[in-house]
């Protein structure tokens, strides 16, 4: 394994951690049972304006990187090795 996927396999574990926790940070929009829990504990505004939307940047960019790394993976990773 050659400099350049070790390299890629440190982004693409970096960014599915990434992307994993940005999933986990969103607010629920359901109306089942988490949300009432979830209604208690945290105001109904919280997730609304600027923060949410900066949330789906990084979100959609941590995944972009994860599908990126892969692709190039494809066309990198030697093949007949585990």
């Amino acid at each position: 394994m050659n400099v350049l996927n070790i390299f890629l396999l440190i982004v693409w574990a970096a960014s599915a951690v990434a992307t994993i926790a940005l999933i986990l940070m969103h607010s629920g929009k359901g109306t089942g049972l988490s949300e009432m829990i979830s209604a208690s504990l945290y105001n109904s505004n919280a997730g609304s304006g600027v923060w949410e939307k900066n949330l789906d940047r990084l979100t959609i960019i941590a995944a972009c990187i994860f599908a990126a790394t892969i692709v190039i993976f494809m066309f990198t990773y030697p093949l007949g090795t585990f």
